[in-house]
Formats: structure tokens, C-alpha cells, sequence
């Protein structure tokens, strides 16, 4: 009597592989993220498919993506990581949250926003890492990289969700001591008299912050640069009239907003995640407090108070 083979089962260990590739949608990024080489990693993928009998992983622009069947085996790899993780918890038996979380947001965000949000998680949970890409960019279509992206402007993603965290303001800002030396424009045309401290032009990929600078378009171009720090030291240093987020600009006390009655840009930032992302502790645990942050910071992020 002839005896049927036995359906291999799945490798815990294949399927928290499976679950790295998954979520950084790189071998490399897995490998690195585990501790072990490239070539394991796709062993380890292989050996799971032969398994499962069928692909769990399929070839994208930029890494790859999990296929209705990886899906399937991501979150059978979930429920073998939250089950390992809860035997580690604290003396309250509250969970510890470790691993490490990688996000992408502009400048401004990131450091006056992102940074003092995830403080405050990793006084609760320490092994929680966080790995900041400042990059001021349309969202990712892959979003194979990062965990989390906030980005200005409604963005048009799939498989993803998107937030809207707040909305935040552009002013002109001048320092005194420009003023002193070249007077301070009363109406949008006089604006034409002096030089623009923005974003490169020709670099630009976010339309919201394209069309920001609408009003300015009789201004000549100043000192202009991929990074929002440089626009606020080039204006404090007297090189023009900056467009600049107001929760960085009021921070110092010699800039002066020019026009706040004329000229307030209003931009909403969004943060996107994937759902098999999302559902990972730790990564929520970052996202609910940066969204907690950004509510609690939206006076200051709408510019309601400047100085004269």
C-alpha cells in the first residue's frame, strides 16, 4: 500500500523571515534587520514556497510585495511574533515594545515634531529604535523602505492608508535687520523689490509646496534650498524675505512676519502607512503619539502667535 507524503509544514523561522521581507520589501533590509545574509533570506523564501506551494513574494519596482498567498502566510508570521513576544512583558505585565521602526518626513517635521513624539514612546519602551529619513518628497509608491512617511499633501497611495495629522502655516518672515536695511513691503506688489528665500525651484517635487509661493512670482530668487533650516539661517542672516513654516520661524525672536494678514499659506501634513505595518505595536505606538503630538502642537503649527 503505497503512502502519501506528508505536506511539509511551514518554518516558524521561514515565516519571521517572510515577515522582515515583508515589511521592508528588500532581502538586504530583511537580512540586515535579522542578522543574516542575503542569501539566507532567499533560501528562506524558497524553502517557505515549496511549503505553501506557491509564491508568497512577487518582483516590484524598487524590491518586492507579498502575493494574496504571502498575505496569507504574513499574517500566520504576525501571530507567531506577538506570540513570542508576549513572554517578554514588564513587572506591571504590560508589553515591552522593541524592534525598529524606520519613517521618512521633511525636516521641519522631523525635528520639531517627529523626534519629541517618539521621546516619549522610548521612555516607556527603550528598545524601541527609530530611524529618521528627512527627504521633503511625494509619498512612496513601493514604500518598501519605511515603515511610516509623512509627507505634505493629500497623497495618492494604495494598499496604504493615509492620515491627515494637522494642517501647519507658510509665512514671510524677514529679520530686523533686513528691515532696517530695505524697509518692509505693505502690499503684496511691493514684494517684487525684494529677493525670495524658498525651496529650489527646478527640485521641487511636492505640488502644495509649489504652488505656495503663487503670490511671490514677480520675487527674485535669494539663497534657495532642499533643506527648510537653510531657508530660516539665510533669512535670519539678512539674505531676504523667507517662506517659512511658522512653528519654525516664530521660534526666533529676530524675525519679524511680514504680511500676516495677506500672506498665510495653509498645508496639511499626512502620514502613510501600510496595514501590515501598522498592525506591528511598535509602529503604532509611534504613530498614535506622533498624532497626539501634532494635535497638541496645532496653535503653534498654524502660526497664532508672531512677532512684531
Amino acid at each position: 500500500m503505497s503512502v502519501t507524503p506528508a505536506t511539509p509544514r511551514p518554518n516558524p523561522d521561514d515565516l519571521l523571515v517572510l515577515l522582515a521581507v515583508g515589511r521592508t520589501g528588500r532581502y538586504i533590509a530583511a537580512a540586515d534587520e535579522l542578522g543574516i545574509n542575503h542569501t539566507t533570506i532567499s533560501r528562506r523564501i524558497a524553502t517557505l514556497e515549496h511549503a505553501l506551494g506557491g509564491r508568497v513574494l512577487t518582483r516590484v519596482a524598487g524590491g518586492w510585495e507579498l502575493t494574496d498567498l504571502g498575505r496569507e502566510a504574513f499574517t500566520a508570521a504576525e501571530a507567531v511574533e506577538n506570540a513570542v513576544r508576549t513572554i517578554t512583558s514588564a513587572a506591571d505585565g504590560s508589553r515591552l515594545l522593541e524592534g525598529v521602526v524606520r519613517m521618512s518626513a521633511t525636516d521641519g517635521f522631523s525635528a520639531y515634531l517627529a523626534t519629541p513624539a517618539i521621546a516619549r514612546v522610548q521612555r516607556d519602551h527603550p528598545k524601541v529604535t527609530v530611524e529618521i529619513i528627512t527627504a521633503t518628497r511625494r509619498a512612496s509608491i513601493q514604500r518598501s523602505s519605511v515603515d511610516i512617511e509623512v509627507v505634505v499633501g493629500k497623497p495618492q497611495v494604495r494598499r496604504a492608508e493615509a492620515i491627515a495629522l494637522g494642517d501647519y502655516t507658510l509665512g514671510l518672515y524677514a529679520s530686523r535687520e533686513y528691515l532696517a536695511r530695505n524697509g518692509s513691503p505693505a502690499t503684496i506688489a511691493e514684494l517684487a523689490a525684494h529677493p525670495l528665500v524658498y525651496f529650489i525651484d527646478s527640485m521641487l517635487q511636492v505640488d502644495d509646496l509649489d504652488l505656495a509661493s503663487s503670490f511671490a512670482v514677480a520675487m527674485r530668487e535669494s539663497i534657495t534650498s532642499t533643506n527648510v533650516f537653510v531657508h530660516v539661517e539665510a533669512t535670519r542672516a539678512a539674505a531676504g524675505i523667507g517662506l517659512l513654516p511658522c512653528f519654525m520661524a516664530d521660534l526666533h525672536p529676530d524675525l519679524v512676519r511680514v504680511l500676516p494678514e495677506r500672506v498665510a499659506v495653509r498645508l496639511t501634513y499626512w502620514l502613510v502607512t501600510r496595514p501590515e505595518t501598522r498592525r506591528r505595536p511598535e509602529v503604532a505606538a509611534i504613530v498614535t503619539a506622533i498624532r497626539e503630538y501634532v494635535i497638541a502642537e496645532q496653535p503653534k503649527l498654524l502660526g497664532a502667535q508672531h512677532h512684531s
